[in-house]
């Protein structure tokens, strides 16, 4: 029988989904699945799981201060999530207002930020910044950190740090690739020290990550699409980790999603891109062995991804663990480490 949604359905108590990040970042639980195998473990393990050989592949996207709230020119509240910066000095954002706003119309924002609605695209609209001022900079200095729709509270100051990885550096995401957060600078080190390789990838995560799959039947769902960029020298690096019968592991959905889409024509293949991948059980995988993340959220896409890559049971086994064992979930909640099925069912 075809997967449906509801396959992707279960229930979480909602004190466990974690509203505020630990005080030291890496000193989260792990939890470590391969095949039935489950184990819990904590973060900083990572140092004896990873080792002489393997290649650890990050995302080193940063998330823009992309919410912005202000008012219409007719007066009526809005709010304004970035989805990307375009040329010409447009945007492509997320707006909810009490009506639609009108191509034409014009919205002041954060009481700085001068922007007039070119068109609607879809769920998005297309918005024009007015001024001479870097966009990006623009953002920087009058915006608001995005953090996601289940995480109760607004941002603070604390969130200017915790909510981006200790390697981000290309700005554009508007959520942080999570599973990255766990990850200290003596984490890193000491990877290398033990010999494990780092390479890097750019996929800049777009406000679609959080929008629910509405449809019973999956094959009627269309992944929203993210730009990625994978260097040469990270492709060299896998090359060079696979002679050597070492591991790839991604960190995070986002690093996943950006290797397999550029290995989907058969070889891997450098440069940059778009990508709709939508990953689902009976997916071929072809190049990352072994994938850190967060726990996910029900019915979402991630969730479908995560179960592909380590087995829907195993999943299934895993999760039902972990809340029976009061793990964090979601953004700022625990890590997993699973190791890809290769005999799914």
């Amino acid at each position: 029988m075809p997967l449906t949604l509801d396959d992707f359905d279960y229930s979480l108590p909602p004190e466990l989904i974690a509203q505020a990040p630990l005080p030291v970042r890496g000193s989260s639980r792990l939890l470590t699945v391969a095949g039935e195998l489950i184990e819990d473990r904590r973060f900083g393990d990572l140092t004896e799981l990873i080792g002489p050989g393997d290649l650890l592949v990050i995302n080193d996207t940063r998330v823009l201060h992309a919410r912005l709230f202000g008012v219409k020119d007719s007066g009526g509240r809005v709010e304004v999530l970035v989805e990307r910066i375009l040329g010409g000095r447009e945007l492509l954002a997320q707006v909810r207002a009490s009506k639609p706003p009108r191509a034409g119309s014009k919205m002041r924002l954060e009481e700085a930020v001068a922007v007039e609605v070119v068109a609607r695209e879809g769920e998005f609209y297309r918005l024009r910044v007015d001024g001479a001022e870097d966009v990006a900079e623009l953002l920087e200095r009058h915006g608001r950190l995005p953090l996601p729709p289940y995480i109760e509270r607004a941002a603070a100051d604390a969130d200017e740090a915790c909510y981006q990885t200790v390697y981000s550096r290309e700005r554009g995401s508007v959520a942080a690739p999570t599973a990255g957060l766990h990850f200290d600078q003596a984490m890193i080190e000491a990877l290398r020290a033990r010999g494990c390789a780092i390479a890097t990838v750019t996929l800049h995560v777009g406000a679609g990550t959080f929008q629910p799959v509405r449809v019973q039947d999956l094959s009627e769902h269309h992944m929203h699409s993210e730009r990625y960029r994978l260097p040469q020298q990270t492709v060299d690096a896998i090359a060079q980790t696979r002679s050597r019968g070492g591991r790839v592991v991604a960190v995070g959905t986002t690093t996943l999603r950006t290797l397999e889409s550029a290995a989907l024509a058969g070889g891997l293949q450098a440069g940059e891109a778009e990508t709709d991948l939508f990953i689902l059980p009976g997916f071929t995988f072809r190049v990352v062995d072994a994938l850190i993340t967060n726990f996910h959220l029900p019915k979402s896409t991630l969730l479908m991804l995560v179960s592909a890559f380590g087995g829907l049971e195993n999943l299934r086994r895993a999760y039902a663990h972990a809340i029976a064992h009061n793990y964090r979930f979601f953004s700022y909640g625990d890590a997993m480490l699973l190791t890809r099925q290769r005999h799914e069912v």
